[in-house]
């Protein structure tokens, strides 16, 4: 699928998963690509999505190209890996109606039966809320990431299809948090909802004083946005007694962390070295 100004999608019947795809298969896919979306610049980083979308993001490219490999055992090809190179699994979810096949596949492909972040897992935080269940298995390991990456107390915000804050004291203790719609999510009701107004790239503005539709939306989406956490930082820094830092993770987090000086850290990382952690915490002998 291929529209102006829109995503470039190549889709395969084995499932779809952006960069990144390793060093030996680079030309080859990049020849097979490009045959579809032209000639795709070399200087552009694969190894890592990360490095990828940020180099990407960095352009002011009419198309933003996604270089989508398929998943699985295709995917782990790609990376140079073969199935018995992977010794363990690790799962945090919180999409329950896609566990059992997820975890299925697990076991038939790898002959491994994963380790899911949820009850009866270590994870060295302590909940300290009114229904520690119900918390998201992503924000323990965010706050398990936080935690034991940084040290508390903590406040930990993840940009997300939700975005979520979650206090983490000094005795690694989960006392409060917040949810609220995430950024893309309250865009898209935005244009779903109102039949002119049309999809536009999550951004920062290069003003607020917009003169055209498209330019409107960025700036009132991003300002609107910003203002939000900040308001909210700010709160937290107003009810609870005593200093903390704020750590910023997922989504669009690195677009807001670099333009106010109301979060301390920014870590893309944050929810895999939370997984890290609590694996090593409950790791098979």
């Amino acid at each position: 699928e291929l529209r102006q100004g829109l995503t470039t999608i190549v889709n395969g019947n084995c499932g779809l998963s952006l960069a990144p795809f390793g060093a030996a298969h680079r030309a080859e896919l990049r020849r097979y690509l490009g045959a579809i979306t032209g000639d795709i610049d070399p200087a552009i980083p694969t190894e890592s999505m990360a490095a990828y979308l940020d180099a990407l993001r960095a352009r002011p490219l009419p198309l933003h190209v996604g270089m989508l490999v398929g998943g699985g055992t295709v995917r782990a090809d790609c990376c140079g890996y073969a199935p018995g190179d992977v010794d363990d699994v690790i799962i945090t979810s919180v999409v329950p109606k896609v566990m059992h096949s997820f975890r299925a596949s697990i076991v038939k492909f790898l002959n491994i039966d994963p380790m899911i972040v949820g009850p009866g897992v270590k994870t060295g935080i302590n909940i300290r809320m009114d229904n520690p269940q119900n918390m998201g298995a992503d924000c323990i390991a965010d706050c398990a990431g936080a935690y034991y990456e940084y040290g508390g107390p903590i406040l930990v915000a993840d940009f997300g299809t939700a975005t979520t804050f979650n206090y983490v004291t000094a005795d690694a203790s989960v006392i409060c948090g917040l949810i609220t719609t995430g950024i893309r999510t309250g865009a898209a009701a935005l244009w779903d909802a109102t039949a002119q107004l049309p999809e536009v790239e999550i951004t920062r503005p290069s003003s607020i004083l917009a003169k055209s539709t498209r330019p409107a939306m960025q700036a009132g989406l991003y300002y609107n946005f910003l203002g939000g956490i900040e308001r909210t930082i700010t709160q937290f820094h107003r009810e609870i007694d005593e200093d903390f830092r704020v750590v910023a993770t997922g989504g669009l987090s690195r677009v807001f962390a670099d333009d106010t000086d109301m979060i301390d850290i920014y870590d893309p990382d944050l929810i895999f070295k939370g997984m890290l952690h609590i694996y090593e915490r409950n790791v098979r002998q």
